[in-house]
């Protein structure tokens, strides 16, 4: 007889695991430090909390990605417009404040578009961790893409820049004082390549086929009693509802996920004393 296994509360789910060891991010700089500041991601996103019913914040892998990360802020506001040329000069940068120091923080440097932060950090990696440089996780702005850098952290002594590609010429693009332009998520170097992909038929899966199946039917019927909270009265309450299975980290029969997470916290950059260091 296969024992008696309870199933874990949806309301508790199980935290994911953690490193056995205590891994250091370090921030290298100069003195006085640098004014551009860098903090843990933020999990909420303006466009989505002006939607109606906010309704994108159901989307549990979104926000979790959205604070994956730590964030790097500019410290002045400015615009950027780019009139189509390959040189260095068809950006034209003008910053609200017009004792911003030289040289300035934002430039084009590259051409063609680009315009170019100057991270203010040299950052260090434990051994064998990279440092994947993007931008802030579902940010999107008009007229302007983030460009990404993997960068070998734990031993390289040079700094990188972080790079954004104009894509509309004419079109100004402003970012604001303390608006995020750059998103640090350390990798272990090597991990993707220890993955062996592969295709694999749902019918050697009968289980997960079996539970798949069950939530595309509670999906369905989810939506049709939305559909039906338009025209009937006793199907009002659930105009809003929404299917919640992933969120809170459970099978449409209630199994809990083995290990489930609805958060990132991370660590904030703390200033390092001699008697720590």
């Amino acid at each position: 007889m296969a024992p008696n296994r309870k199933k874990k509360s949806p309301s508790q789910p199980v935290a994911a695991p953690q490193e056995a060891e205590t891994l250091q991010l370090v921030a290298l700089h100069v003195s006085p430090p640098p004014e551009a500041i860098v903090e843990p991601a933020p999990r909420w996103r303006d466009w989505i909390n002006e939607m109606d019913e906010r309704w994108a914040n159901r989307c549990l892998p979104l926000l979790v990605a959205n604070e994956a990360g730590w964030v790097l802020r500019t410290p002045y506001a400015f615009e950027a417009i780019w009139d189509g040329g390959a040189a260095a000069e068809a950006v034209d940068v003008v910053f609200d404040d017009a004792s911003v120091p030289t040289p300035k923080p934002v430039e084009s440097h590259f051409g063609y578009g680009i315009l170019t932060w100057v991270v203010p950090y040299l950052f260090r990696t434990p051994p064998g961790w990279n440092l994947l440089a993007r931008g802030p996780a579902n940010w999107p702005k008009d007229g302007i893409c983030a460009l990404e850098g993997l960068v070998e952290t734990d031993w390289s002594v040079a700094t990188f820049t972080m790079n954004w590609k104009l894509t509309r010429p004419g079109h100004p693009v402003r970012f604001e004082a303390g608006e995020p332009y750059c998103m640090i998520v350390p990798q272990r170097r090597g991990n993707l390549e220890l993955f062996r992909p592969v295709y694999r038929d749902f019918e050697r899966e009968p289980e997960m086929r079996k539970g798949t199946k069950a939530w595309s039917e509670s999906r369905h019927d989810a939506q049709v009693r939305k559909f039906l909270a338009a025209y009937s009265r006793e199907y009002e309450g659930e105009r809003s509802s929404w299917e919640s299975h992933y969120f809170r980290g459970t099978a449409p029969d209630g199994t809990a996920a083995p290990a489930h997470q609805t958060h990132i916290r991370l660590a904030p950059f703390e200033r390092e004393t001699e008697a720590t260091s």
